[in-house]
């Protein structure tokens, strides 16, 4: 029987941890988490982590396995996952990648070219803009050099947009061109299983989310890490609200409110990023049976 990579994706907060768990019982699989956030150690409220008791039902890999410190990027992620999963395959040929981060779980799927190591000198010099005349400079750049990656980026992020424009610089090619367009030839089968529900459903669970990771002690965990904030894992929804809540420049209920507008936003990005693909099968994050008879026929059919 050919091995199979299902790979569950959706917007945060559409509830793949709960549909994760019960694809995996029901193969009797591991996760891998595709969720980039989920990958910190230090980050556990804020990044909705599973909870222990999901963690011990289930094995999951990559969840809290580096540290904040840590450089990892999208084609580490796929160079890792990629020898991980011949050991998996070896006892079960189905596996369950899960999560939001579509940059990432493209990497898996596709392939996503080597990308060089940056001169310094065109480092500082990007940095030096970004200090002298700030973030909409960089974008102007940006525009300029790579506009297919200027209208997928996150034009809040800097430091993505730093990266991008470091790497237009050091290799003379767009960035852009180092995300694979044509899909690289891998040795199982794909099958993609999109969540979604209805944008005021998505909306309620995004904000309840949000009080219940208060409650958990987001504030607090914010608080542990604002010595990192400067790392490009802590420029995250959920932590930078509340990092200018420190700051004294919002109070904490405008911190409250701005982590679920933010993350309402996160989620608007998602959807679109995979809007495009066709490989996707959708369902309603509530209606497991469907689900269910998709993967029990994917296994079937092969």
């Amino acid at each position: 029987m050919k091995n199979i990579l299902f790979v569950l994706l959706g917007p945060t907060g559409v509830g793949k941890t709960d549909v994760s768990i019960e694809l995996a019982e029901r193969y009797n699989c591991e996760i891998i988490s595709a969720d980039s956030r989920q990958f910190f150690n230090e980050m556990r409220i804020g990044t909705a982590i599973p909870n222990d008791q999901q963690l011990n039902r289930i094995k999951h890999h990559f969840v809290r396995s580096i540290s904040v410190e840590d450089y990892y990027s999208a084609s580490l992620f796929e160079r890792d996952v990629l020898t991980l999963l011949p050991r998996i395959f070896s006892s079960n040929n189905i596996v369950l990648m899960s999560g939001g981060s579509g940059m990432y779980i493209d990497a898996v799927c596709n392939g996503i070219d080597d990308i060089p190591d940056v001169d310094p000198v065109i480092r500082e010099k990007y940095m030096s803009l970004y200090r002298d005349e700030g973030i909409e400079a960089l974008r102007v750049t940006l525009k300029i050099l790579d506009p297919e990656h200027y209208a997928k980026v996150d034009l809040r992020n800097h430091k993505r947009i730093m990266r991008a424009l470091e790497i237009c610089e050091t290799t003379g090619r767009p960035y852009s061109s180092f995300l694979k367009k044509e899909k690289r030839e891998r040795d199982f089968m794909i099958f993609k299983i999109g969540l979604e529900r209805t944008r005021d459903d998505l909306y309620d669970r995004i904000n309840s989310r949000v009080d219940e990771m208060v409650k958990m002690g987001l504030e607090e965990e914010a608080r542990h890490l604002i010595k990192f904030r400067n790392l490009n894992a802590l420029n995250s929804v959920g932590y930078r609200e509340f990092f200018d809540f420190f700051d004294g420049l919002i109070s904490r209920e405008k911190a409250i409110e701005l982590v679920k507008r933010n993350s309402r936003r996160y989620a608007k990005r998602q959807i679109t990023w995979w809007a495009k693909d066709k490989e996707i099968s959708w369902f309603q994050a509530d209606n497991s049976q469907e689900i269910f008879s998709f993967t029990d026929n994917c296994i079937a059919g092969i």
